[in-house]
């Protein structure tokens, strides 16, 4: 049997390594297009390219109605805009300061939500998010290439992407994203928008006669050290491969993957039970999984959805961690509104923080 290593780690994260990470302190109420850079504090746009920045304070740029769709500001009053594809190579972006440089061979998680423009007549597969030394200031309105970059003396660059199938088209909710990534040391800017030119981006058209571009909303950007416990490296042979079939196409719930109030940290006895689900996966590989995370009724409902988000997260990378391919997990937050039990007690409050999830063939 082929040995896979995986790390089973107790995860904890850090503080926010991003300033202004919900696009909440603004230097003046946006008034038209573009005008991100001007008004956001502690933000930038590297290139010549028109990001937006809508808030609730705006009658132009306002929020949830505005010009490229409706979507509410479930994270405070602001989100920023930008096109991630479009005619000519033209690209936006945003960039913004750490509070201080990455330390080197740290491991970081870096997050944001995402929701495409409903006015979108294309949508994207991936996010490029680059980590820079210095400051980019670039005089052009299109793709921030390897050219460009390369072409700035003395500047550092750690590139990677995020490419998942469960949030590229979702034009109604807004979509967690994440990746990890071990810093080189010297990162102390980071941009996010797409570096690749039309030709080179991963896309598909959302309308008949697409030709405007790929438009969407961002909101609530984080980067974060993880700090890992003393790990045990488990291989393929050390988990029971020997595992009950599940049915397919019906809702199960984890067993164990339980939470505390107003929390999203995996337990040990949590990660059992999703190592019982992965042997099975692993198994039949021509599966895929759906999980949808869930909160009991206590907060707001913008940061029950947040929570939920934050939940059904840390089960899909913990199964990330464990070996199964990204492109076999999606996964998606309901906040408090699927109850199973009663809220008005605390053991059904505990029923009610839960993770879900559904095994299918692959389409």
């Amino acid at each position: 049997m082929l040995l896979a290593f995986f790390w089973c780690n107790m995860t904890l994260l850090s503080q926010n390594l991003i300033q202004n990470p919900s696009f909440e302190q603004y230097e003046a109420c946006p008034a038209r297009l573009g005008t991100f850079e001007s008004d956001v504090a502690h933000w930038s746009t590297p290139t010549k390219g028109s990001t937006d920045y809508f808030n609730s304070c705006s009658t132009v740029m306002g929020t949830p109605e505005n010009f490229n769709g409706t979507q509410p500001s479930d994270f405070g009053n602001g989100y920023a805009g930008l096109y991630l594809y479009a005619p000519d190579d033209y690209r936006e972006y945003v960039q913004v300061p750490l509070t201080h440089t990455l330390e080197k061979g740290k491991t970081y998680q870096v997050s944001f939500y995402v929701s495409l423009a409903e006015r979108s007549d294309f949508a994207v597969k991936d996010f490029g998010v680059l980590f820079s030394k210095d400051s980019l200031s670039l005089d052009i309105k299109k793709e921030i290439s390897k050219m460009h970059r390369y072409k700035i003396v003395g500047n550092a660059y750690n590139y990677m992407e995020i490419g998942y199938t469960n949030f590229y088209k979702d034009t109604r909710d807004w979509v967690l994203v994440s990746t990890r990534f071990e810093a080189k040391g010297w990162e102390n800017y980071m941009t996010i928008g797409n570096f690749k030119n039309n030709a080179g981006t991963r896309k598909f058209k959302t309308k008949k006669g697409a030709k405007q571009g790929a438009y969407y909303y961002l909101d609530m950007v984080s980067l974060n050290q993880l700090h890992l416990s003393e790990a045990n490296a488990l291989s393929v042979t050390d988990i029971d491969l020997e595992t009950e079939n599940y049915e397919l196409d019906k809702i199960h719930i984890f067993e164990s993957v339980l939470f505390n109030f107003d929390e999203f940290k995996l337990l040990e006895a949590a990660k059992k039970d999703i190592q019982k689900i992965y042997s099975y996966l692993y198994a039949n590989e021509s599966l895929h999984i759906n999980i949808d995370g869930h909160t009991d009724n206590i907060g707001t409902s913008a940061y029950n959805q947040y929570l939920s988000d934050k939940r059904c997260s840390a089960v899909a990378q913990y199964f990330i961690e464990l070996g199964l391919s990204e492109d076999r997990i999606s996964w998606k937050g309901h906040g408090g509104t699927v109850p199973i039990a009663d809220n008005d007690t605390e053991e059904g409050r505990q029923k009610n923080r839960r993770v879900a999830f559904v095994i299918s063939g692959k389409d």
